[in-house]
């Protein structure tokens, strides 16, 4: 018994039995027959039966899941920035967070075809309810984030998943992927939660903090979608917020939104993965020497690396233009990329509601707000 039991992946000596107890599942035939729509049912099967490890899993299967996706929701992706990564080094890779399950894979996707070793990554628990989509998460090497504890048993959850995180990095050799903040980005608006920082560090093994965070060798990944194919689901959310109201989900939004993100139109996407933060971690070192205080530029130095490297699209500049009744950006787009974006805009959400079509604009446009400050818009 390992004391992560509660929140990791399946070793490879559980992945086996794991594909047997899904193998038949509608879920996975459905996953199966999108992935390899030309290949008889009895040979995915049998390919199946031989997988058993988490890498054969993800190489032979998930790896051309996502492939298939680019080809159907996607004008394709594009990557900058690997060059700078060592090969059988480990990173903790912090992204911003647009889309539940893709940027995570599209991660995974890159780092493949760049040669270096696929990540862990964390998932919330709230996301694999079903036994099915647990059971798939553990064999894509998804570790549990465990969502709405009381206060204690959070803390103590917290720095379980601390100290795996630690283990992956620093003993197993294995990169990680977690996410900037808890829950996606809504409006637009990247930015890191100093919580997240906090919780990784719990898993210290050092005196000072700063240290630690040198250690586990901090990537900032930025990633851009040309069209958020979950924007409209963004709205009720939004609209609550707009009014001071609480936001309850519904009862299977996750789902919903987990499927949109994959199925839905993206366009181009962009990942940029940033340089190790180190020199920006001795600076903060000389700087400040309050924990707090330092966990506080820690998550200003990932913002900086995020916004500054995040590749702005048409549809950011568009936004941008129609929102403050300007032309400043018109040489970012075409007439038709505009009438198209208007269509969408009209398409998804109640263009009589001034706020609803604010609050739509502005998770586009504001990528494009964000560079400005930065000078690189």
């Amino acid at each position: 018994m390992s004391k992560f039991d509660a929140i990791r992946p399946f070793y490879d000596s559980e992945v086996n039995d794991g594909i047997k107890s899904v193998i038949h599942h509608p879920m996975m035939k459905a996953l199966m027959h999108f992935t390899f729509p030309e290949m008889e049912e009895s040979t995915w099967v049998e390919q199946l039966l031989k997988t058993h490890s988490i890498r054969d899993f993800q190489v032979n299967f998930i790896y051309q899941s996502v492939q298939k996706v680019l080809q159907r929701s996607s004008e394709g992706l594009t990557t900058s920035g690997f060059e700078k990564l060592e090969k059988n080094t480990s990173y903790l890779f912090i992204s911003n967070h647009r889309d539940i399950i893709l940027d995570t894979s599209l991660l995974n996707v890159s780092l493949f075809d760049h040669g270096f070793v696929m990540t862990a990554s964390a998932i919330g628990d709230n996301l694999v309810k079903k036994d099915f989509l647990l059971k798939l998460s553990k064999l894509n090497r998804n570790f549990l984030v465990q969502r709405g504890l009381p206060p204690r048993e959070l803390l103590q959850s917290s720095k379980l998943m601390a100290e795996y995180i630690a283990q992956l990095l620093l003993r197993e050799n294995r990169s990680v992927w977690i996410a900037q903040r808890e829950g996606r980005t809504k409006d637009g608006n990247d930015a890191t939660h100093q919580g997240v920082l906090k919780m990784l560090a719990m898993g210290s093994d050092e005196t000072q903090v700063m240290d630690y965070f040198k250690k586990i060798k901090i990537v900032p990944v930025s990633i851009s979608y040309e069209y958020d194919p979950t924007d409209a689901l963004k709205m009720p959310q939004l609209m609550a917020e707009a009014n001071n109201e609480v936001y309850i989900k519904e009862k299977n939004e996750d789902f919903i939104t987990l499927l949109s993100g994959i199925m839905g139109q993206k366009k181009r996407i962009h990942i940029h993965v940033g340089s190790v933060l180190d020199t920006e971690i001795e600076a903060i070192k000389a700087k400040e020497d309050n924990s707090n205080k330092q966990i506080q530029c820690l998550a200003q130095a990932i913002d900086d690396s995020i916004l500054n490297s995040y590749k702005l699209w048409p549809t950011n500049y568009i936004a941008f233009d129609i929102l403050n009744q300007t032309n400043q950006f018109s040489s970012e787009y075409t007439e038709n990329e505009k009438q198209l974006f208007e269509r969408r805009l009209e398409l998804k959400i109640d263009v009589t509601n001034a706020t609803m079509v604010e609050s739509f604009l502005a998770m586009y446009a504001n990528p494009v707000v964000n560079k400005l400050k930065y000078g690189n818009a």
